[in-house]
C-alpha cells in the first residue's frame, strides 16, 4: 500500500525565490513510458521531453530531447518490465542532480472508473481503489499504479498527482454512457467511459485561444489520431458523446487495435478455433487494427509508402479513413450540426493525405479542404468556402499533467502553452522519437 507522502494536505505554496521548481509528468503505457520536465514560475517551460520505448522487449531505448545536444540522445537501456523502467527513469533523474528541485510528479492514469472525475493527490485510499479497478483496464492500470509506488519508495516525501484520462467524458449525457446490456451491470460501473481526455481538454483550450471563445462554445469535433485513436462530440464546451466506450479498444480502427467488433465474433472463434477470452482480447488489443489488415505494419507513414504496391496496406489505409469518416457523420448528427473539425494525435497532425481522405465526401456537412494548407500541415486546413472551420492543433498531454499538478498542490502555472527548450538540429541527436499512449 502506498502510505500518504508527508506534508499533509495540500497547502497554498510558498512563493518561488530564485530557483525555479520542477514537475516530473510521467505518462506510462503499455509498452512505453514517456516523461516531460517543466520549469514553474514566472516563465513556466518544458525544458526536456523523453520516453523509455520498447519495454520487456530485449532492444529497449532510453531518449531524452532538451535544449542542447548534451541533452540530446537516445541510448540502450535494459527494461524487461515496467519495475526496470522506472528504475531507470529515476536514476537517470538522480544522476541529472534535478531531485533537490523536484517538487511533485504528475501521473497519467487511463482509467478512472465511475469514482474519479478530476485529478487527485494520491492516498492510500485511492491506491487501494484503483487496484479494485484494475479489472477494467488490465492492460494500463497495474502498470501505472506500480509507477506510482516505485516513485513513493525512492522519494517518499515527493508529492505525486494522478489525472484521468477518463475525466474529460465524465459528465456525458446519461443516453451516451448507458451500454445496451442488462441494467444491472451499470451498478457494477459498466458503461462508456471515453478516453484521451486529457489530449481533448487540452485541444478545447487551444481551441478557445486560437478560434476565440464563441468557436470553443459551437458544435465541436475532436480527433484524436495516432496509435490510439477516438473521436469526441462537444456542444456548448461540454461533452455529447465519444468513440471509445467501457475500455480503449472500442470505436474506430487503431494501429492495433480492432475498434468496434460484433460481440458474436467471441463465440464464434471460441468454437471454431478454441480462442480463449484472454485470447480474443489479445487479438483485438494488440494485432488488429492497421497491423491485423495490413499483415505488414502498425504504422501509417509505412503503410501510405506501400499502398500502391500492396494491396493489404491500401486496404488498412482505406478501413481507417472510412470509419473515421462514418463517425464524424454520426457525431455531427448527435449534435445536430457541426461548426469546427479539429484533428489531432501523431496521425490527425502529420498525416495530410488521411486527413484529405477522411473529408473526401462531407461536403454535405459543409467541410472542404484547402489541398495546399493540408498539405503543409497549417493550423487552418479549410477553405475560404468551408462553413466548417477545419483545424490541426498539436496535442499536448504533458503539459495537461502539468497544469493539474500546480492546481492540486496550488502552484501557480502559466495559462498559456509552456515555451519549448530550443530544438538541437544535430544530426547526431535526432528528434526522439516516442510512441502514444492509450
Amino acid at each position: 500500500m502506498l502510505p500518504v507522502p508527508s506534508g499533509g494536505k495540500p497547502t497554498e505554496a510558498a512563493p518561488l525565490v530564485n530557483v525555479p521548481r520542477l514537475i516530473l509528468t510521467v505518462n506510462g503505457g503499455s509498452s512505453s513510458i514517456k516523461f516531460a520536465l517543466f520549469e514553474t514560475g514566472e516563465s513556466s517551460r518544458r525544458i526536456l521531453k523523453g520516453a523509455i520505448d520498447r519495454i520487456g522487449l530485449p532492444n529497449a531505448t532510453f531518449s531524452v530531447k532538451g535544449s542542447d545536444n548534451r541533452n540530446t540522445y537516445s541510448r540502450p537501456v535494459t527494461a524487461p518490465d515496467h519495475t526496470a523502467a522506472v528504475g531507470a527513469l529515476m536514476d537517470w533523474a538522480e544522476e541529472r542532480n534535478q531531485t533537490d528541485r523536484l517538487f511533485a510528479v504528475g501521473h497519467r492514469v487511463v482509467h478512472g472508473g465511475p469514482d474519479y472525475s478530476s485529478p487527485q493527490r494520491i492516498t492510500p485510499a485511492m491506491v487501494e481503489k484503483l487496484q479494485r479497478l484494475s479489472p477494467f483496464d488490465p492492460e494500463h492500470l497495474p502498470e501505472e499504479i506500480l509507477l506510482t509506488q516505485a516513485f513513493h519508495r525512492r522519494f517518499p516525501d515527493l508529492p505525486q498527482v494522478v489525472c484521468f484520462d477518463t475525466a474529460f467524458h465524465h459528465e456525458l449525457p446519461r443516453v451516451a454512457r448507458l451500454l445496451p446490456i442488462p441494467r444491472r451491470y451499470e451498478a457494477l460501473g459498466v458503461r462508456r467511459y471515453g478516453f484521451h481526455g486529457l489530449s481533448y481538454a487540452f485541444l478545447m483550450g487551444e481551441l478557445a485561444r486560437l478560434a476565440g471563445a464563441e468557436a470553443a462554445q459551437g458544435k465541436v469535433l475532436l480527433a484524436h489520431l495516432g496509435n490510439g485513436a477516438s473521436l469526441a462530440a462537444v456542444n456548448h464546451g461540454q461533452p455529447v458523446d465519444t468513440s471509445m466506450g467501457f475500455t480503449p479498444t472500442a470505436g474506430v480502427p487503431m494501429s492495433t487495435r480492432s475498434g468496434d467488433l460484433d460481440p458474436g465474433l467471441v463465440w464464434y472463434l471460441a468454437r471454431t478455433e478454441s480462442m480463449s477470452a484472454k485470447q480474443f482480447n489479445e487479438m483485438a488489443n494488440f494485432n488488429s487494427g492497421l497491423l491485423g489488415v495490413s499483415e505488414t505494419s502498425s504504422d501509417m507513414r509505412e503503410l501510405l509508402a506501400r499502398e500502391k504496391d500492396d494491396v493489404r496496406a491500401a486496404e488498412a489505409v482505406a478501413l481507417f479513413c472510412y470509419q473515421i469518416k462514418k463517425a464524424i457523420g454520426s457525431f455531427a448528427a448527435a449534435m445536430g450540426g457541426l461548426d469546427t473539425l479539429v484533428f489531432a494525435g501523431g496521425i490527425g497532425e502529420n498525416a495530410h493525405p488521411v486527413r484529405a481522405r477522411i473529408c473526401n465526401g462531407l461536403e454535405f456537412l459543409g467541410i472542404q479542404l484547402d489541398e495546399q494548407h493540408n498539405a503543409a500541415n497549417d493550423g487552418v486546413i479549410s477553405a475560404a468556402t468551408s462553413r466548417v472551420d477545419v483545424r490541426v492543433i498539436h496535442t499536448d498531454e504533458e503539459l495537461m499533467i502539468a497544469r493539474s499538478v500546480c492546481r492540486v498542490l496550488g502552484l501557480a502555472i502559466s495559462s498559456e502553452p509552456m515555451a519549448e527548450a530550443p530544438a538541437t538540429n544535430d544530426p547526431e541527436h535526432p528528434t526522439v522519437k516516442t510512441t502514444e499512449g492509450t
